[in-house]
């Protein structure tokens, strides 16, 4: 799934993109979601657009205040509602069922930064331990993302 397709999938929520301050890379504010237009990559900004669309979801209020535990717990929720949107654990088992190895071939195939892709893992290593069973696979997540098919 694209940028695009992601934009057309959540099409009902008004996404713009803009320039925004160097600290912001997208803002969900009333309502409406901004994307930074300085982004370089569809798979940066698609991570973004994920996060914000998490925000629109399951966030209430104005939370840009990160100083506040009631706020920064409310930006867990959204980047977590994130990675399980664009690294869901059946996606990882579809990508080692077909061959795809290493944590870059993994970003490349579920079109995600390296950096959001190890985020999700830790994500899932908090969610569910060091590993956790999907169909006939176990997924282990320390001490690196490993798939392992059983018998």
């Amino acid at each position: 799934m694209t940028y695009e397709e992601l934009m057309k999938e959540y099409q009902y929520i008004p996404i713009e993109e803009l320039s925004l301050p160097a600290s912001l890379k997208g803002l969900y504010l009333d309502g409406d979601i901004y994307i930074d237009n300085k982004l370089k990559t569809d798979r940066e900004k698609r991570c973004v657009l994920a996060e914000e669309i998490g925000h629109y979801f399951k966030t209430i209020g104005n939370i840009i205040d990160t100083r506040k535990v009631e706020n920064m717990k409310q930006e867990i929720i959204a980047r977590n509602w994130a990675y399980e949107k664009l690294c869901p654990l059946s996606s990882i088992v579809q990508a080692y069922d077909k061959g795809v190895s290493g944590r870059f071939e993994l970003a490349e195939y579920l079109n995600v930064t390296e950096e959001f892709l190890l985020e999700a893992v830790e994500h899932y290593k908090a969610k569910y331990g060091t590993c956790y069973k999907i169909d006939k696979h176990l997924i282990y997540f320390e001490p690196c993302l490993a798939v392992l098919k059983m018998f």
